[in-house]
């Protein structure tokens, strides 16, 4: 071993043989912007032996003023691959594997499956979800985060500890994003930092556990809360995010989006209404109602309102 880790090998509670487990440890980081920046170089950083980073966007200029792993001649190139270039230059002892693609419901349980430690740093609705989904089902713990404007949290879930969907098993606020709201840079770098710290946290097995805690940050004050959700219960039942490909002929889709925003929709004889209107849909109860969305941010909220009307079979779909 080089002296590259010696001032967290020192640790009492990391030593030679909590770095032995992060160098042994496989960790899914998905999502390689605001967030994903401070979890990737502060993971390979502290020595995790495996990265696979999991991002569909490329690199745009407005990235660049919280997202320091790029510069600007990767504009315009794909973030998961210019990530892992440039973490293969600053530790050559990591692995840093890219999957230029969308996280969705059909990779998703493969790409879990092969991590000890799973990453949300997407700052998605439906990202989120499904990985949650896929991290409960196969039983590892997962660090998630978002941020918009000046506030933020992050919280450990699953792999033993309640799920995501236990702590919120509906959102139907109808937030903005980083593009409508804006966000500070820093305030981005401090959530992300705070996540790698609970990934490492997870990874070196400290004490207290931070499994069933959410963390929140508010840049204005500045200052951190948070509070516990150990013991949450599952919900019984929840509407489940689906790839577009599982969307069948007998489907009746509902496409959220307005016409200004897509004027295509990519399922044939989708109906477009918006959530305030989509209470007047009228189906048979047989049929599977799928909501459709950029995110899925108004497909949960649609699907709220459906069930107040006695609709049980839904499902929803993120169109990026």
């Amino acid at each position: 071993m080089t002296d590259r880790y010696a001032r967290q090998t020192v640790l009492a509670d990391v030593g030679p043989e909590g770095q032995a487990r992060l160098a042994a440890a496989s960790v899914l980081v998905v999502g390689a912007g605001g967030l994903g920046c401070p979890v990737l170089q502060y993971l390979a950083g502290a020595g995790v032996g495996r990265l696979v980073v999991v991002d569909h966007d490329r690199v745009e200029g407005t990235n660049l003023h919280r997202q320091p792993l790029y510069a600007m001649a990767d504009l315009g190139q794909l973030k998961a691959e210019r990530a892992c270039a440039a973490l293969q230059r600053f530790n050559p002892d990591v692995v840093a594997e890219s999957v230029a693609e969308r996280l969705t419901p059909q990779n998703a349980a493969g790409l879990v499956a092969a991590a000890d430690l799973v990453v949300d740093a997407a700052d998605s609705f439906a990202v989120t979800y499904i990985l949650s989904d896929a991290c409960h089902d196969a039983g590892k713990p997962l660090v998630s985060a978002s941020i918009v404007g000046l506030s933020g949290y992050a919280g450990a879930f699953c792999g033993g500890g309640p799920s995501y969907r236990a702590v919120f098993p509906e959102i139907t606020s109808d937030g903005g994003t980083c593009a409508t709201i804006g966000v500070l840079g820093t305030a981005v770098a401090v959530v992300g930092g705070l996540q790698a710290h609970l990934a490492l946290h997870l990874l070196l097995g400290l004490q207290p556990v931070v499994l069933g805690r959410v963390f929140t940050f508010d840049a204005r004050r500045p200052g951190f809360g948070g509070f516990d959700f150990t013991g949450s219960p599952e919900p019984e039942s929840f509407v489940p995010f689906i790839a577009p490909a599982a969307v069948n002929d007998d489907d009746v889709v509902v496409d959220l989006r307005g016409l200004d925003e897509a004027p295509h929709s990519p399922f044939a004889g989708a109906l477009r209404l918006d959530v305030d209107h989509v209470a007047t849909l009228s189906a048979e109860p047989s049929r599977r109602i799928v909501l459709c969305c950029r995110s899925g941010q108004r497909s949960l909220a649609a699907a709220d309102r459906l069930r107040e009307c006695g609709y049980a079979n839904l499902a929803l779909v993120a169109l990026g």
